[in-house]
């Protein structure tokens, strides 16, 4: 019995003159059984990375033992079966290989990767693309090639999941991929740059731009937040990931507040980080403006709506800014025709110059306070962002009556400021 374990030890643990004579027999099963046995020498292995048998080389690929510089061969195995499990072998290898200590190694591995992530055969490129996924210190060249492939199957996992392609390549992505998925993809990634997201949301794809924000791996500037909070009443489906984003001030609820649904005020009610006063505010909000928007009917002009406001005595800078968040651009124009008493014509010709200095000397005018000014410089003339008139100390308007008479001369308008 003893001997018969040291007959089976002896054959498990072969020298190089053993397993060189089970080489050089030929035969298929010494040969497979050498393929298959990590206690085989490298230079064995790599001798049989070239062998005729397909099971052979196969083995070689996987097999734990075989030297880097043996991939170089199997990567151009013309049976795609190995190449496939020679790309999920070296994959795995990478996080053991670092580039300074084993440089040699390393670069074997890279050159192995980059022939297979040419191969013309999908299932090679896929199993590579699903291998280096998870890897952060996987190759940026190879992971930056393998997410611009025309084959979803083999981009999608590395535009997902890979955090080693690097800002630079994913923003010339998403400027020249003809794919329409791409954006959302990169929407939905494990981490998007401040970069990344505003790329993101200059593209204007509304699919794209509600799974970014329902990312809370995303980094969004306030400033684009209140970007497209200003354009979120006509995509309901942005609301509640709105309502639950970090980066929402009290300010950005408010606003965020005026067009949303009951389900969406609940969101905004729980959140721990606004306090009860705040809430309640948003809540009143919410019911100010429902009511406001409820009361509309077809039949019933801009004009004469406004009309019976005055009559109500409701005609207040609250519900000009619950109108102009319900974008009720004539209700607005109207309501300013009728606090400034210019004459409508001319409001409208006042707005349409999308200058802030008019629109300034209108709301002033009309009596109004400044911040509303803001607004109605912003949403209803749609002055550029960069030309806005913000208010002089914090609620002051920026001009002085004799320009603001100016301005209102210039469109003809006489009379003295309330």
């Amino acid at each position: 019995m003893l001997s018969f374990f040291k007959k089976m030890f002896a054959e498990e643990d072969l020298g190089y003159e053993a397993q060189k004579r089970k080489l050089d027999s030929g035969e298929p099963a010494q040969l497979l059984s050498l393929a298959r046995s990590e206690k085989t020498l490298p230079e064995i292995l790599y001798l049989l990375a070239s062998n005729e048998s397909v099971e052979v080389r196969s083995s070689v690929a996987r097999n734990k033992s075989t030297p880097m510089h043996a991939a170089s061969i199997i990567a151009k195995d013309k049976h795609s079966d190995v190449r496939v499990t020679l790309a999920a072998r070296v994959a795995t290898l990478l996080p053991t290989l670092s580039e300074q200590e084993q440089a040699q190694l390393y670069a074997f591995a890279v050159q192995a990767l980059g022939t297979l992530v040419e191969d013309e055969v999908m299932d090679v490129r896929k199993a590579l693309s699903d291998a280096l996924r998870d890897y952060a210190k996987a190759p940026p060249e190879i992971v930056a090639r393998l997410a611009r492939d025309v084959e979803r199957a083999v981009a999608e996992p590395i535009l997902r999941f890979c955090v080693a392609l690097a800002d630079r390549d994913i923003l010339d992505i998403l400027s020249n991929h003809p794919a329409p998925w791409v954006v959302a993809t990169v929407a939905e990634r494990v981490q998007v740059s401040e970069l990344v997201a505003l790329a993101i949301i200059d593209t204007n794809d509304s699919t794209a731009i509600a799974a970014l924000l329902k990312n809370p791996a995303a980094v969004l500037q306030v400033e684009k937040l209140s970007e497209i909070i200003e354009r979120a009443h006509d995509y309901p489906e942005w609301h509640r990931p709105i309502a639950l984003r970090r980066e929402l001030s009290v300010d950005l609820a408010h606003r965020l507040a005026g067009f949303v649904d009951k389900a969406i005020l609940d969101v905004l009610e729980k959140r721990s980080d606004f306090d009860p006063a705040t809430r309640q505010a948003v809540a009143d909000i919410v019911k100010r403006r429902v009511a406001f928007t409820s009361e509309k009917t077809e039949s019933e002009a801009a004009g004469a709506r406004v009309e019976r406001y005055v009559k109500e005595k409701r005609l207040t800078p609250d519900v000009i800014q619950d109108a102009l968040m319900w974008h009720d651009s004539e209700f607005v124009m109207y309501a300013l025709a009728y606090l400034s008493a210019i004459h409508p014509q001319i409001v409208q010709r006042m707005l349409e110059t999308r200058k802030p200095k008019p629109v300034i000397a209108l709301c002033r005018k009309a009596n109004l306070p400044m911040r509303l000014a803001l607004d109605v410089q912003r949403y209803l003339a749609k002055v550029p962002g960069r030309e806005l008139m913000y208010a002089k100390s914090g609620t002051d308007y920026p001009l002085t009556d004799e320009e603001i008479k100016w301005q209102l001369e210039f469109f003809g308008v006489s009379g003295a400021l309330a």
